[in-house]
Protein backbone atom coordinates (compact mmCIF):
# COMPACT_ATOMS: atom_id res chain seq x y z
CA UNK A 1 0.00 0.00 0.00
CA UNK A 2 0.85 3.27 -0.87
CA UNK A 3 3.03 5.01 2.14
CA UNK A 4 3.05 9.33 3.53
CA UNK A 5 6.06 10.62 4.92
CA UNK A 6 5.73 11.99 7.89
CA UNK A 7 7.58 15.46 9.26
CA UNK A 8 10.20 13.47 10.98
CA UNK A 9 10.69 11.50 8.17
CA UNK A 10 8.67 8.45 9.12
CA UNK A 11 6.61 6.64 6.88
CA UNK A 12 2.83 5.74 7.55
CA UNK A 13 0.31 3.78 5.64
CA UNK A 14 -1.63 5.64 3.76
CA UNK A 15 -5.13 2.98 3.86
CA UNK A 16 -6.03 1.98 7.67
CA UNK A 17 -8.16 0.12 9.42
CA UNK A 18 -10.54 2.27 11.78
CA UNK A 19 -11.82 0.48 14.82
CA UNK A 20 -14.60 3.00 16.48
CA UNK A 21 -17.44 1.63 17.37
CA UNK A 22 -16.31 -2.52 17.18
CA UNK A 23 -16.69 -4.07 20.59
CA UNK A 24 -13.16 -5.43 22.72
CA UNK A 25 -14.57 -8.88 22.21
CA UNK A 26 -14.06 -9.15 18.52
CA UNK A 27 -11.81 -6.27 18.07
CA UNK A 28 -9.52 -8.81 17.72
CA UNK A 29 -11.17 -11.33 15.39
CA UNK A 30 -11.46 -7.63 12.78
CA UNK A 31 -7.71 -6.52 13.25
CA UNK A 32 -7.02 -9.58 12.60
CA UNK A 33 -9.20 -9.90 9.21
CA UNK A 34 -7.65 -6.55 8.41
CA UNK A 35 -4.76 -7.65 8.48
CA UNK A 36 -4.76 -10.82 6.46
CA UNK A 37 -6.59 -8.37 3.89
CA UNK A 38 -3.58 -6.69 3.20
CA UNK A 39 -3.71 -3.87 5.93
CA UNK A 40 -0.76 -2.39 7.61
CA UNK A 41 -2.36 0.54 9.59
CA UNK A 42 -4.71 0.13 12.44
CA UNK A 43 -6.24 2.88 13.93
CA UNK A 44 -7.80 2.53 17.49
CA UNK A 45 -8.33 5.12 20.82
CA UNK A 46 -8.58 5.10 24.43
CA UNK A 47 -11.86 5.87 24.13
CA UNK A 48 -12.60 3.41 22.13
CA UNK A 49 -12.74 0.40 24.75
CA UNK A 50 -10.77 -1.93 22.51
CA UNK A 51 -7.26 -1.43 22.58
CA UNK A 52 -6.79 -4.79 24.30
CA UNK A 53 -8.47 -6.19 21.83
CA UNK A 54 -6.84 -4.59 19.00
CA UNK A 55 -3.28 -5.62 20.41
CA UNK A 56 -4.48 -9.13 20.55
CA UNK A 57 -5.30 -9.17 16.93
CA UNK A 58 -2.07 -7.98 16.21
CA UNK A 59 0.23 -10.90 18.17
CA UNK A 60 -2.58 -13.52 16.79
CA UNK A 61 -1.62 -11.63 13.25
CA UNK A 62 1.95 -13.52 13.71
CA UNK A 63 3.69 -10.07 11.70
CA UNK A 64 6.59 -8.37 13.05
CA UNK A 65 5.58 -5.56 15.49
CA UNK A 66 7.47 -3.52 12.88
CA UNK A 67 5.63 -4.31 10.24
CA UNK A 68 1.92 -3.04 11.61
CA UNK A 69 1.09 0.91 12.07
CA UNK A 70 -0.71 1.30 15.18
CA UNK A 71 -2.51 4.53 16.18
CA UNK A 72 -4.20 5.68 19.47
CA UNK A 73 -5.88 8.74 21.21
CA UNK A 74 -5.54 10.53 24.47
CA UNK A 75 -8.61 10.63 25.80
CA UNK A 76 -10.94 14.30 25.17
CA UNK A 77 -11.64 14.55 28.47
CA UNK A 78 -7.94 14.30 30.08
CA UNK A 79 -6.15 18.03 29.71
CA UNK A 80 -3.80 17.92 32.13
CA UNK A 81 -0.09 16.95 31.61
CA UNK A 82 -0.15 13.81 34.27
CA UNK A 83 -3.63 12.68 32.95
CA UNK A 84 -2.01 12.44 29.19
CA UNK A 85 1.18 10.86 30.27
CA UNK A 86 -0.35 8.61 32.22
CA UNK A 87 -2.88 7.10 29.80
CA UNK A 88 -0.54 7.13 27.01
CA UNK A 89 1.71 4.54 29.61
CA UNK A 90 -1.94 2.50 29.92
CA UNK A 91 -2.12 2.55 26.20
CA UNK A 92 0.99 0.58 25.97
CA UNK A 93 0.02 -1.76 28.55
CA UNK A 94 -3.47 -2.28 27.47
CA UNK A 95 -2.00 -2.89 23.81
CA UNK A 96 0.63 -4.65 25.05
CA UNK A 97 3.28 -3.55 22.61
CA UNK A 98 6.77 -1.62 23.87
CA UNK A 99 5.74 1.69 21.44
CA UNK A 100 2.83 3.29 20.12
CA UNK A 101 3.70 4.33 16.01
CA UNK A 102 1.52 7.89 16.24
CA UNK A 103 -0.79 8.82 18.98
CA UNK A 104 -2.79 11.57 19.16
CA UNK A 105 -4.99 14.35 20.76
CA UNK A 106 -8.35 12.92 20.30
CA UNK A 107 -10.36 16.05 20.48
CA UNK A 108 -9.51 19.69 21.05
CA UNK A 109 -12.30 19.52 23.51
CA UNK A 110 -14.23 17.17 25.98
CA UNK A 111 -16.51 15.64 23.57
CA UNK A 112 -19.71 17.36 25.83
CA UNK A 113 -18.41 20.58 24.94
CA UNK A 114 -17.32 19.81 21.30
CA UNK A 115 -16.92 23.01 19.30
CA UNK A 116 -18.14 25.05 22.07
CA UNK A 117 -16.81 28.82 22.82
CA UNK A 118 -14.44 27.07 25.36
CA UNK A 119 -11.21 26.48 23.53
CA UNK A 120 -8.99 24.94 26.03
CA UNK A 121 -6.01 25.92 24.39
CA UNK A 122 -4.07 26.22 27.50
CA UNK A 123 -4.91 22.95 28.34
CA UNK A 124 -3.95 21.29 24.98
CA UNK A 125 -0.43 22.88 25.41
CA UNK A 126 0.18 20.66 28.19
CA UNK A 127 -1.36 17.61 26.72
CA UNK A 128 0.92 18.06 24.03
CA UNK A 129 3.81 18.37 26.07
CA UNK A 130 3.22 14.80 27.63
CA UNK A 131 2.70 14.05 24.06
CA UNK A 132 6.38 15.45 23.19
CA UNK A 133 7.90 13.47 26.31
CA UNK A 134 6.66 10.67 25.13
CA UNK A 135 8.02 10.90 22.32
CA UNK A 136 11.36 11.95 23.38
CA UNK A 137 11.03 8.83 25.46
CA UNK A 138 10.49 6.17 22.83
CA UNK A 139 7.16 5.63 24.19
CA UNK A 140 5.30 6.71 20.69
CA UNK A 141 7.20 6.85 17.03
CA UNK A 142 4.96 10.21 15.74
CA UNK A 143 2.65 12.35 17.74
CA UNK A 144 -0.37 14.29 16.38
CA UNK A 145 -3.91 15.57 17.12
CA UNK A 146 -7.47 15.06 15.61
CA UNK A 147 -10.54 17.27 14.75
CA UNK A 148 -8.20 20.31 15.57
CA UNK A 149 -9.22 23.36 13.43
CA UNK A 150 -7.22 25.86 12.02
CA UNK A 151 -6.71 27.75 15.02
CA UNK A 152 -6.05 24.84 17.58
CA UNK A 153 -3.47 23.82 15.34
CA UNK A 154 -1.80 27.71 15.73
CA UNK A 155 -1.72 27.32 18.94
CA UNK A 156 0.29 24.07 18.73
CA UNK A 157 2.59 25.47 16.36
CA UNK A 158 2.86 29.08 17.97
CA UNK A 159 3.53 27.57 21.62
CA UNK A 160 5.15 23.85 21.49
CA UNK A 161 8.71 22.40 20.52
CA UNK A 162 7.53 19.83 18.14
CA UNK A 163 5.26 20.53 15.29
CA UNK A 164 2.12 18.18 14.98
CA UNK A 165 3.02 15.44 12.17
CA UNK A 166 -1.47 14.57 11.65
CA UNK A 167 -4.28 15.85 11.82
CA UNK A 168 -6.87 13.20 11.82
CA UNK A 169 -10.28 15.11 10.68
CA UNK A 170 -14.00 13.90 9.99
CA UNK A 171 -13.79 14.07 5.81
CA UNK A 172 -15.98 12.79 3.28
CA UNK A 173 -17.71 13.61 0.12
CA UNK A 174 -20.44 15.83 1.68
CA UNK A 175 -18.02 17.45 4.41
CA UNK A 176 -14.55 18.39 2.75
CA UNK A 177 -13.07 20.98 5.18
CA UNK A 178 -10.44 22.44 2.45
CA UNK A 179 -9.85 25.36 4.96
CA UNK A 180 -8.08 22.66 7.01
CA UNK A 181 -6.59 20.01 4.88
CA UNK A 182 -5.08 23.35 3.06
CA UNK A 183 -3.52 24.65 6.16
CA UNK A 184 -2.49 21.46 7.10
CA UNK A 185 -0.74 20.43 4.15
CA UNK A 186 1.16 24.18 3.73
CA UNK A 187 2.19 23.37 6.82
CA UNK A 188 3.97 19.51 6.80
CA UNK A 189 1.53 17.91 8.90
CA UNK A 190 -0.46 14.95 6.72
CA UNK A 191 -4.31 14.72 7.24
CA UNK A 192 -6.40 11.44 7.86
CA UNK A 193 -9.81 11.45 7.18
CA UNK A 194 -11.91 8.74 9.37
CA UNK A 195 -15.55 8.13 8.25
CA UNK A 196 -14.71 8.15 5.03
CA UNK A 197 -18.31 6.61 4.29
CA UNK A 198 -19.65 9.23 6.29
CA UNK A 199 -20.52 6.46 8.92
CA UNK A 200 -22.66 5.05 6.30
CA UNK A 201 -24.83 7.84 5.20
CA UNK A 202 -23.22 7.86 1.91
CA UNK A 203 -24.25 4.22 0.98
CA UNK A 204 -27.53 6.05 1.25
CA UNK A 205 -26.54 9.28 -1.08
CA UNK A 206 -28.40 8.58 -4.92
CA UNK A 207 -25.83 11.44 -6.24
CA UNK A 208 -22.79 9.30 -4.84
CA UNK A 209 -24.21 6.10 -5.57
CA UNK A 210 -24.63 7.33 -9.38
CA UNK A 211 -20.85 8.56 -9.42
CA UNK A 212 -19.78 5.28 -8.27
CA UNK A 213 -22.00 3.43 -10.91
CA UNK A 214 -19.79 5.17 -13.69
CA UNK A 215 -16.87 3.42 -12.34
CA UNK A 216 -18.32 0.04 -11.70
CA UNK A 217 -17.41 0.63 -7.66
CA UNK A 218 -19.26 0.25 -4.36
CA UNK A 219 -20.40 3.79 -2.89
CA UNK A 220 -17.68 2.47 -0.21
CA UNK A 221 -14.95 2.40 -2.37
CA UNK A 222 -15.59 5.77 -4.55
CA UNK A 223 -15.87 7.04 -1.06
CA UNK A 224 -12.73 6.01 0.34
CA UNK A 225 -10.93 6.96 -2.60
CA UNK A 226 -12.13 10.25 -3.00
CA UNK A 227 -10.31 10.33 0.38
CA UNK A 228 -6.87 9.50 -1.17
CA UNK A 229 -7.29 11.10 -3.90
CA UNK A 230 -7.41 14.49 -1.59
CA UNK A 231 -3.90 12.87 -0.68
CA UNK A 232 -5.30 12.65 2.83
CA UNK A 233 -4.83 8.82 4.63
CA UNK A 234 -8.03 7.26 4.77
CA UNK A 235 -9.28 4.94 7.53
CA UNK A 236 -12.51 3.01 6.54
CA UNK A 237 -13.97 0.86 9.25
CA UNK A 238 -15.92 -2.67 8.53
CA UNK A 239 -16.81 -5.63 10.81
CA UNK A 240 -17.58 -8.16 7.49
CA UNK A 241 -14.58 -9.91 5.96
CA UNK A 242 -15.88 -9.09 2.75
CA UNK A 243 -16.13 -5.20 3.60
CA UNK A 244 -12.87 -5.36 4.96
CA UNK A 245 -11.69 -6.72 1.67
CA UNK A 246 -13.78 -4.91 -0.76
CA UNK A 247 -13.02 -1.52 1.16
CA UNK A 248 -9.20 -2.06 -0.16
CA UNK A 249 -10.03 -2.50 -3.49
CA UNK A 250 -9.01 0.76 -5.08
CA UNK A 251 -7.18 -0.01 -8.26
CA UNK A 252 -9.29 2.81 -10.00
CA UNK A 253 -8.69 6.83 -10.31
CA UNK A 254 -11.51 8.95 -10.43
CA UNK A 255 -11.27 12.13 -12.84
CA UNK A 256 -10.16 15.16 -11.56
CA UNK A 257 -13.46 16.71 -12.94
CA UNK A 258 -15.44 14.21 -11.23
CA UNK A 259 -13.12 15.23 -7.92
CA UNK A 260 -14.25 18.83 -8.31
CA UNK A 261 -18.06 17.70 -8.71
CA UNK A 262 -18.22 15.53 -5.63
CA UNK A 263 -15.91 17.96 -3.33
CA UNK A 264 -19.08 20.18 -4.08
CA UNK A 265 -21.82 18.15 -2.88
CA UNK A 266 -22.77 19.07 0.51
CA UNK A 267 -25.68 18.04 2.89
CA UNK A 268 -25.14 14.38 3.84
CA UNK A 269 -28.13 13.29 5.86
CA UNK A 270 -26.58 11.43 8.85
CA UNK A 271 -30.16 10.42 10.24
CA UNK A 272 -29.87 9.22 14.05
CA UNK A 273 -26.13 9.25 13.95
CA UNK A 274 -26.49 12.99 14.33
CA UNK A 275 -26.88 12.47 17.51
CA UNK A 276 -22.62 12.11 17.68
CA UNK A 277 -20.78 15.57 18.30
CA UNK A 278 -19.12 14.96 15.37
CA UNK A 279 -21.73 14.62 12.88
CA UNK A 280 -24.06 17.32 14.58
CA UNK A 281 -24.25 20.57 12.51
CA UNK A 282 -23.69 18.91 10.00
CA UNK A 283 -26.38 18.40 7.41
Amino acid sequence: MDEYKLNNGKMIPSLAYGTWLIDNKIADKCVLMALEAGYRHIDTAQAYGNEKGVGKGMRDSGLKREDIYLTTKVKAEYKTYNKAKKSIDASLKRLGVDYIDLILIHCPQPWILFRSKRRFFKENIQVWKALEDAYKEGKVKAIGVSNFLVDDLENILNNCEIKPMVNQILCHIGNTPIDVIKFCQENDIVVESYSPIAHGAALNDERIAKMAEKYHVSVAQLCIKYTLQLETISIPKASSKEHIEDNAKLDFTISDEDMIELIKLNKIDYGKDSLWPVFRNKK
